[in-house]
C-alpha cells in the first residue's frame, strides 16, 4: 500500500526506546511460548458430545418467544447448530474483513507514524495469530457438519453485521487517509473487545466441549492482542494530527456500535432456511422490545483505551 497523504515525517523509532520495546517488546518475545499457533492440535472428534447443545441457549435473542417455545426439541437443536456456524463466521469476518486491514496498515506504516521494528514485529504476530484463528473456526464448524444430520453451510449466511458497518464507514470517507484510520478503528475496536464476545460461549457449561474449547483457546490468544493492539494505536495516536485524531476516536465509536449490536439479518436467514413459520413477526417483536440490543454488553477495555487517548496532550508529531 502507498504511503497516505498529509503524515507528518517522522524518524524511525530507536530501538532501545522504552515507550515501543516495555509492553510490546515483552509480548513479541512471550509469543513463541503463549501463542495457540504454536501448540498442538486435539483430534476434535474424540472429544465431540452428541448430547451437548451446539450453542448457548442464553445467546438466542427470541429464547423466550412463544414461537421459538413452539418448535420440536430437534428444530431448536438444528436452530442452535445453525447458530454455532453463525457464530464461528462472524469471527472469520471479523478476523478477515475487519482486523486484518487495519493491520496491514500498520505494517506497512501507511500512516506514516514511525513504528519500528518491534512493533511491526508484534503486528505480524497477531497476523499469524488471526489466520490460525480462522482455521481453528473453521474446522470447528466443518465438525459440526460431519456430527449433525443438517446441512449447514456458511453460504446461506450473509456477511457480518460488523464487516458491512465498517465497509459503509469506511466508504463515507472523503479521501484515503481518513478511510485508513476508520479501518484502524475497527480493528482497534474488535482486538480489544472480541475477548468479551469470545467470553459469552467460553465460560458456558452447557456448550459442547468442542465449541467451548475452541473459544477459550482463541480468547486466550486475544488477551495479549487486546494489549499490543491498545500500545499500538496510543503509539499512532501520539503522531497524529488533531483532525486525523478526531476520525479515529469517532471511528471507534462508530466500531462499538457495529461490534456490539445483534445481527436479525442472520437471525432471519437462519430460520427462514428451518423453516420456521412466523419468524419475521418474532425477530420483529424481539427487536422492538425492552433492551439496548446489545449482544456484546463489556465493551470496557475499548472505553478505557479512548478515554486514555482522549486525555493525551498535544500530538509529539510537528503540526
Amino acid at each position: 500500500m502507498e504511503d497516505l497523504p498529509h503524515a507528518p515525517q517522522l524518524p524511525e523509532f530507536d530501538p532501545d526506546d522504552p515507550v515501543e520495546s516495555a509492553v510490546i517488546g515483552g509480548l513479541v518475545r512471550s509469543w513463541p511460548h503463549r501463542a495457540t499457533v504454536r501448540r498442538s492440535e486435539p483430534d476434535l472428534d474424540e472429544v465431540f458430545e452428541s448430547a451437548k447443545a451446539d450453542f448457548a441457549e442464553e445467546l438466542i435473542p427470541f429464547r423466550d418467544h412463544p414461537v421459538y417455545l413452539g418448535l420440536d426439541e430437534s428444530t431448536r437443536d438444528c436452530i442452535r447448530a445453525w447458530a454455532w456456524i453463525a457464530y464461528n463466521k462472524n469471527v472469520v469476518d471479523i478476523e478477515q474483513h475487519v482486523v486484518n486491514p487495519g493491520f496491514q496498515l500498520l505494517l506497512e506504516d501507511s500512516l506514516r507514524t514511525g513504528l519500528g521494528d518491534t512493533a511491526r514485529s508484534s503486528v505480524v504476530q497477531a497476523m499469524v495469530d488471526e489466520q490460525y484463528h480462522t482455521l481453528m473456526h473453521l474446522n470447528a464448524s466443518a465438525l459440526t457438519r460431519r456430527r449433525r444430520p443438517w446441512r449447514l453451510t456458511e453460504r446461506t449466511l450473509p456477511v457480518s453485521l460488523t464487516v458491512r458497518r465498517r465497509r459503509d464507514a469506511v466508504a463515507r470517507q472523503e479521501d484515503p487517509r481518513s478511510a485508513a484510520l476508520v479501518t484502524l478503528a475497527f480493528t482497534t475496536v474488535a482486538e480489544t473487545s472480541i475477548g468479551a464476545y469470545l467470553g459469552l460461549i467460553a465460560d458456558d457449561e452447557t456448550v459442547q466441549p468442542v465449541n467451548k474449547a475452541t473459544v477459550a483457546l482463541h480468547r486466550r490468544d486475544e488477551r495479549a492482542h487486546a494489549a499490543v493492539t491498545s500500545e499500538l494505536v496510543a503509539l499512532v495516536y501520539d503522531r497524529l494530527r488533531p483532525d486525523d485524531r478526531r476520525i479515529l476516536l469517532a471511528g471507534m465509536a462508530d466500531g462499538v456500535a457495529a461490534f456490539t449490536a445483534a445481527d436479525y439479518a442472520v437471525w432471519s436467514a437462519i430460520l427462514a432456511t428451518v423453516g420456521v413459520v412466523g419468524a419475521d413477526e418474532m425477530l420483529r417483536e424481539v427487536a422492538e422490545g425492552p433492551g439496548d440490543g446489545r449482544l456484546v454488553q463489556d465493551c470496557s477495555a475499548i472505553d478505557r483505551l479512548r478515554a486514555q487517548l482522549e486525555g493525551r496532550n498535544g500530538p509529539r508529531a510537528a503540526p
